[in-house]
């Protein structure tokens, strides 16, 4: 070839060359403005204690440890009102329940007109999409796709209420199935030029924990060291000795243990059958194989007193992780999903639950109260990249900052009203130096089931004030540090009086600031 080809050969390589370097570099630069998407995964009453990543004395949670290790993990998490829909309506519209107007799950229907964190990403051209439980009795509002299940949802062949307003059973095990429903959409449904913000809303690890039958034989050879203060009196705690959550007075036999034979009754046996009665014949004859032999050996040792309420803690244990495998076992699907597709660099993965729970603290199950176990609830996050922050995050923060975060992942300016504040400083890596130093707390459902009293509160991470009101006027304070199991009310005793006085004044600015009405009828 001659030199005049040569030249124009070479040149014709670097001007190639450099046209693909540009369209290497605006492709890059394309990618690094692509707004992130988010997947946000909740489940209902999963307590961190009940997650290996929080705690490894019970649980082994494989995939959700995934989140967190290649993430953060909130180590003072909490919520603002500890019920599922109260929670969820937090979560939702980055309020406290007062403000958004769902406080309670037995006389409140969600009011779907208002603002919520979906509404404002749609705006943004985000493509927003739900499947599991909703529970807030109106419908989702909000969202280009959506599926949920009627109030607490069956785990067995449940049913769906679909878009047009009819419900439809699907079989199979709930858990599987709103997974399969939101991997479907990622897959099939979407439109992959448009960000997403999918909410997979699981009823797992709610009561009465009906385990998948490919799982009731799990942990049946583990025996769970009963909590330390599982035998507690309530002594100096007025409220908590008035509840009704207690594993042996209230836990049932039949319901939530499933001890059911022909000849015994129990005050749930009905609702009891209500769930187990959706299996079909093959379901039905490994859940009677696996339960007529521990049912027999149960009725036959005729237990009462200590012995019957340690047994039934054991059952209550085993039960509650079988539901949780499941619930792991389909993180670890959507995980896998989202990493085969290469959608985890530029996805923010959450995890968390609409409140903690009691594993037998204070001998309870069920949540409600202010107290740490139902209070704090775990949240973990898969950060994409950009974001820096690695390992345990310990500012404080609330179901309402959800919201916020979100919307500033988006792009999406924060609304004034909303109560919340977005973490994302946190996942960046920053340390706000005006980062919030308490928390205030709204229980607002008595009389009801449970029978907790009605009663707000305060936290700044060192010392808790609650105050229950209503049918009651009882004040509470605990030192968190020398008491984390709260066992101590010191409230009036002699030497607390500064802190209480410095508890209340946070309490006080706290309702002010959240603009909470009780604050009248209860003036600080």
């Amino acid at each position: 070839m001659n030199s005049k080809l040569l030249f124009y050969s070479a040149a014709a390589a670097a001007l190639a060359a450099g046209a693909a370097a540009v369209s290497s570099c605006k492709k890059a630069a394309a990618n690094a403005q692509k707004p992130l998407n988010i997947v946000y995964i909740m489940t209902d009453d999963h307590t961190a204690q009940m997650m290996s990543c929080y705690d490894t004395r019970f649980a082994h949670t494989p995939n959700l440890d995934r989140i967190a290790a290649d993430g953060v993990r909130f180590t003072e998490s909490y919520v603002a009102n500890s019920l599922s829909g109260p929670s969820r309506a937090c979560m939702l519209t980055g309020k406290h329940s007062h403000a958004n107007g769902f406080t309670d799950n037995t006389t409140c229907v969600f009011d779907g007109d208002q603002p919520t964190f979906p509404k404002y990403l749609q705006k943004a051209g985000y493509q927003t999409a739900i499947f599991g439980k909703w529970h807030l009795e109106s419908l989702p509002q909000g969202f280009d796709r959506w599926e949920i299940v009627p109030g607490q949802g069956d785990y067995y062949n449940p049913d769906f209420i679909v878009e047009s307003g009819d419900t439809v059973q699907v079989h199979g095990y709930l858990t599987d199935l709103i997974t399969n429903k939101s991997l479907n959409w990622l897959e099939n449904e979407r439109d992959k030029d448009k960000p997403f913000c999918l909410l997979i809303h699981h009823k797992a690890i709610h009561r009465n924990w009906l385990a998948d039958t490919a799982h009731l034989r799990l942990f049946e050879d583990r025996t769970f060291e009963l909590p330390d203060n599982f035998f507690d009196d309530y002594q100096g705690r007025e409220a908590a000795a008035a509840q009704e959550m207690s594993i042996f007075k209230d836990m049932d036999l039949i319901y939530d243990l499933k001890m059911d034979r022909s000849d015994k009754d129990s005050p749930l046996k009905a609702r009891y059958h209500s769930y187990i009665d959706r299996m079909d014949s093959e379901q039905r004859a490994k859940w009677d194989a696996f339960y007529e032999p521990i049912i027999k050996d149960f009725y036959a040792q005729n237990l009462s007193g200590k012995e019957l309420a340690q047994w039934k803690y054991q059952r209550y244990m085993r039960d509650y992780l079988k539901v949780v495998k499941s619930l792991d076992d389909n993180v670890g699907r959507v995980l896998d999903y989202l990493e085969e597709k290469g959608l985890l660099d530029n996805t923010l993965v959450v995890y968390t639950s609409d409140q903690g729970f009691y594993m037998g603290e204070h001998g309870w199950f069920d949540k409600r109260f202010m107290y740490q176990e139902s209070f704090h609830t775990p949240l973990i996050m898969r950060l994409p990249k950009g974001m820096d922050r690695r390992g345990d995050i310990t500012e404080m923060v609330q179901n309402i900052d959800y919201a916020p975060t979100f919307l500033e992942i988006a792009g999406v300016e924060i609304p004034a009203d909303i109560q919340g504040v977005s973490l994302l400083p946190l996942l960046k890596g920053d340390k706000p130096e005006n980062w919030r130093d308490a928390l205030y707390y709204h229980y607002h459902e008595y009389p009801a089931e449970h029978a907790v009293k009605r009663h707000y509160g305060v936290s700044d991470g060192h010392h808790k004030l609650i105050h229950f009101y209503n049918d009651i006027d009882q004040w509470e304070l605990y030192d968190l540090d020398k008491d984390p199991s709260e066992m101590n009310n010191i409230y009036g005793q002699p030497g607390t009086e500064s802190i209480t006085a410095d508890m209340r004044k946070k309490l006080k600015d706290l309702q002010e600031q959240y603009d909470d009405p009780i604050r009248f009828s209860y003036p600080l």
